[in-house]
């Protein structure tokens, strides 16, 4: 991990236009080298047929809030997801807030766990992902 403490990044989604985070809804709290926060509010067209958060809905947050984790730690860069393992634990009901941790970086390798908690603090599903720093580029680059 980087030697010197990086800033919190702030800004849209922590300094990134992400028009998909944008369309479900997510909330970027807080991040710094030693964890992100999101929250996803609850809202009808995030959820399954029972009427819980759809496990979709569920990994795209926890996807994004790992890898604001990493970019924490070198925020002029982004990460690209090599993989992401989820477990559900039970029905994600309400407002789900997501809290995310990068364990280390090597070779240009972050390695991040995260959990996401209802409103009433229950666990509703843990996450652990690995990325591929990718450095700054053009934003009107798409290749």
């Amino acid at each position: 991990m980087s030697e010197v403490a990086s800033p919190p990044l702030t800004g849209e989604h922590f300094g990134l236009h992400i028009p998909f985070m944008e369309a479900i809804g997510l909330l970027s709290v807080h991040s710094d080298p030693q964890a992100a926060t999101t929250r996803l509010p609850w809202r009808e067209d995030n959820t399954n047929s029972r009427g819980d958060v759809h496990g979709g809905a569920l990994m795209s947050a926890l996807d994004y809030t790992l890898s604001a984790a990493a970019r924490a730690h070198i925020p002029e860069s982004g990460m690209a997801t090599i993989e992401m393992s989820t477990q559900f634990l039970s029905p994600a009901k309400g407002d789900i807030d997501f809290t995310a941790q990068c364990l280390q970086i090597i070779d240009e390798i972050a390695y991040c766990t995260a959990e996401a908690r209802d409103s009433k603090q229950r666990l509703v599903a843990t996450a652990s992902a690995s990325f591929k720093v990718v450095r700054k580029r053009d934003r009107n680059t798409r290749v």
